[in-house]
């Protein structure tokens, strides 16, 4: 039998079966078909079982007859690909416009801007609280190594805007003006035979009172229950009575461990609380300064009610409780000797967090804040000691991110993390002084690693305005950990404190190391090297400048 090939293609969409099929047998005559008629056909003969069209093959010597035929045969499925691939784009447009604005895609948006590219300057109206759109992260694909010669651009946009200004002090009515309640607490003067800042409060509660009833630090912190468990039992034994009334004896710390974070602060901390004459608050790190005092338990939580000052010189009982047991005691109130007890305080974020200023302070100049934190712990005591740890920026901002990060951490990660950062700090540094951007609370919530923490001289150039430079003793940790001796040696010398027997020291001394990087994190390696590049180009500046401040060139960190 044989078949017309042709007719069945062309007649079977329009369902003209039977003319089809009249094509059948040995009379079909091409110019009398109604469709080969005039066209040269090669027919297909094949047995006489019923044949499947899409199994057919046909050989033609004419092209665009052949083309014609394909597309009639697939016409409803190309027809229903296309509308596929319409309902698919409509579906990935709604998706990537409402990720974009809950900020919730995986994937880039193109609705962000590019890594390496630099944003438009701020509108004109635009306040630093309305920053946050402007400083949006974007997820970047790129080449880890091509990438430098992208990144050492805008590294250069940023040096090309650095100026170290000094900044305006306030006066001391300002201060009174911000933080009455504050002043009205804290006296001016000190009890003048106590090496550490003390002095006697009236307490008019009764027995039946509990005097850490209100206390934040006991009520937001389970962990810390117990020691105020403690405080209540004993509170009533060291109450100083005179001309029947009761008075407590208030201290605050007489130095300050502030800074810097990933740096070893808690090691240093560890080891100075062995000396015999130091103790330190209750809790390690109160952050009460920079956090609490402006209502922020946790920065991911937003503002509760703020910390009193109050609640913060409560920390301090267990070793006011010690210093009032010395004074009392025969050998100071018959030969007048001096209680050489002294307290320190280690929270990290004294010395750089001021980010909660601008939701109190309003009064800003070109979007610097107008108080910072050394100006009132200034104000309290203009004699205090401060003690800051340093370490190579580079090798900080690294540790810093393989702590705090919750997941997916990688020498891959971090690069990327890494260069959305100097991105969102270029934007910024566009528009704004640096200090402007180092204190900017929504550049730095925006940032996913925490560059500003490592620009150290711009914040003790900031403690320089209002502390002597005999106050601040500034430390490395590269040396700490080459040789512990040395520097417990230099802080003892710094904090005035007697002498060790041997047998303290070693204790001192030989302690392992605190809070060293954890073994799941040191097997993720070290940071990739075009990162470590990458970063040593933006905070050269900066250690330059501090090297300078120092008159030291080891904190130029060129060995590390």
């Amino acid at each position: 039998m044989r078949y017309c090939i042709n007719c069945c293609i062309h007649l079977l969409p329009n369902d003209l079966h039977r003319q089809c099929f009249r094509c059948r047998g040995p009379h079909h005559n091409n110019q009398k078909c109604p469709v080969c008629k005039g066209e040269s056909k090669i027919p297909l003969y094949t047995d006489s079982k019923q044949m499947k069209l899409l199994a057919v093959l046909e050989v033609r010597t004419d092209h665009s007859e052949s083309w014609n035929g394909f597309f009639c045969l697939r016409k409803g499925r190309l027809c229903s690909l296309i509308f596929g691939l319409i309902i698919m784009t409509l579906v990935m447009a709604s998706y990537i416009l409402t990720g974009a604005k809950h900020g919730l895609l995986l994937i880039p948006s193109p609705f962000h801007y590019g890594a390496f590219t630099s944003n438009p300057s701020l509108m004109d109206n635009e306040s630093l609280s309305d920053m946050k759109d402007h400083y949006q992260p974007s997820k970047m694909n790129i080449s880890y190594v091509k990438d430098y010669p992208s990144i050492k651009l805008i590294i250069d946009t940023i040096t090309s805007k650095i100026e170290f200004l000094t900044r305006q002090r306030p006066d001391l009515e300002e201060l009174r003006k911000q933080e009455p309640h504050m002043f009205s607490v804290i006296p001016n003067k000190f009890l003048p035979n106590s090496k550490n800042p003390c002095w006697y409060e009236e307490y008019r509660g009764n027995t039946t009172t509990d005097p850490y009833a209100t206390n934040s630090y006991a009520l937001y912190s389970k962990r810390f229950r117990t020691i105020f468990d403690y405080l209540r039992k004993v509170f009533w034994n060291h109450l100083y009575h005179y001309k029947d009334k009761h008075y407590r004896l208030r201290c605050l710390p007489h130095f300050y461990i502030i800074g810097q974070p990933k740096c070893g602060t808690t090691d240093l901390y560890d080891r100075l609380r062995l000396h015999p004459d130091v103790r330190f608050s209750a809790i390690k790190e109160p952050h009460w300064w920079t956090r609490k005092r402006f209502g922020i338990i946790r920065l991911r939580d937003g503002f509760h009610d703020r910390y009193p000052v109050e609640d913060y010189l409560d920390l301090f009982d267990l070793a006011a409780h010690q210093i009032q047991g010395v004074l009392q005691s025969e050998a100071v109130k018959e030969r007048g000797k001096t209680n050489n007890i002294i307290i320190g305080e280690a929270s990290a974020s004294t010395m750089w967090d001021n980010n909660a200023w601008i939701f109190f302070y309003d009064n800003s100049t070109e979007g610097e804040p107008p108080f910072l934190i050394q100006d009132f712990i200034h104000a309290f005591q203009p004699n205090a000691k401060l003690i800051i740890m340093l370490r190579d920026p580079v090798e900080r901002l690294y540790s810093d991110y393989l702590y705090f990060a919750s997941a997916n951490k990688s020498a891959e990660d971090f690069h990327e993390k890494v260069a959305e950062s100097l991105q969102l700090f270029e934007n910024c540094m566009l528009d704004y002084s640096l200090r402007a951007c180092v204190y900017n609370n929504t550049l730095n919530n925006a940032m996913p690693v925490r560059l500003q923490v490592g620009l150290y001289v711009v914040y003790l150039l900031d403690w320089l305005t209002v502390f002597d430079k005999d106050q601040i003793l500034v430390l490395r940790l590269e040396d700490h950990a080459s040789n512990v001796k040395y520097t417990m040696h230099m802080v003892f010398q710094f904090l005035d404190l007697g002498p060790l027997s041997e047998k303290q020291e070693a204790l001192i001394t030989k302690s392992p190391a605190s809070n060293t990087r954890r073994p799941e994190d040191r097997s993720l390696g070290p940071m990739l090297p075009t990162t470590k590049a990458i970063l040593r180009d933006f905070y050269r500046p900066f250690n330059t400048k501090l090297a300078q401040v120092l008159f030291d060139d080891a904190f130029l960190w060129k060995r590390t």
